[in-house]
């Protein structure tokens, strides 16, 4: 089996009948109920469900950031069970991405310092750090703002940065929790078409909770997930299928 076709038909992660609880006996709250998804490189998922559904607990148990009471989840094909806590943060930081509501920015360090943190804990010279963050910010049109505090920044150049530290470790998989929560709809579609543009252009796989309809009508897949279970898998119409129906409709 050749290494792309290979890539191809492992998922970059996969959730095995996943349970997550949480306090014990009568306190017991059971977050996840037996969650089986597999997740493909490059593709876009959004996972979507009222607060309480369970959708973050799956996100973080996902990224790696909190360990699911029962089943597996594996990255590129291998149980992350085996992987000790410094193997398990060194996947988890060179894997992925955050853009994170609570992982906010240091806001007295400058934005540059935020964009270099995750390299800095990647044990990455400073020169190169720099170097490495100062590309990221150009590439989100945020070089001039390298010097300025995170404090100052508005929301969406808040939320540029926290791209921009998602991006400097250069994932593979970019995990985004309600990435446009806080902003105006002009902001929001901006740091949108970010995420999508780094998915389509750079082969990023992106995962997204939301519980914004159309943010997450533009990925490829909508998982539904209700009171612990996933209830729905949406697929989106490939673009020419969708035209086609529409002439059809026409016709």
């Amino acid at each position: 089996m050749t290494g792309a076709h290979h890539a191809m038909t492992t998922p970059i992660l996969s959730a095995r009948d996943v349970r997550k609880s949480y306090g014990r006996g009568a306190n017991r709250f059971d977050a996840l109920k037996g969650v089986s998804l597999d997740v493909l490189e490059g593709e876009s998922i959004a996972i979507i469900g009222k607060s309480g559904s369970g959708k973050s607990t799956l996100m973080h148990v996902l990224a790696l950031l909190d360990q699911p009471t029962d089943g597996t989840i594996e990255l590129a094909g291998e149980d992350t069970r085996s992987l000790s806590g410094a193997a398990l943060n060194r996947a988890r930081n060179q894997t992925f991405g955050f853009v994170f509501q609570q992982f906010f920015l240091t806001p007295n360090a400058s934005v540059l310092e935020n964009v270099m943190l995750p390299l800095k804990i990647a044990g990455v010279g400073r020169a190169e750090r720099r170097r490495r963050a100062l590309a990221v910010l150009e590439q989100l049109e945020l070089a001039d703002k390298a010097k300025n505090k995170a404090v100052s920044l508005s929301g969406g150049q808040k939320q540029r940065s926290v791209i921009a530290r998602a991006l400097v470790n250069r994932p593979r998989v970019i995990f985004a929790d309600e990435p446009t929560g806080n902003l105006d709809t002009a902001t929001g579609a901006v740091v949108e078409d970010i995420l999508f543009d780094l998915n389509r252009e750079h082969g990023i796989t992106l995962i997204i909770v939301t519980h914004d309809e159309e943010l997450a009508s533009r990925c490829d897949r909508r998982v539904h997930i209700r009171d612990g279970l996933i209830v729905d898998i949406v697929e989106r119409a490939p673009d020419a299928e969708r035209a086609a129906t529409a002439e059809e409709r026409a016709a």
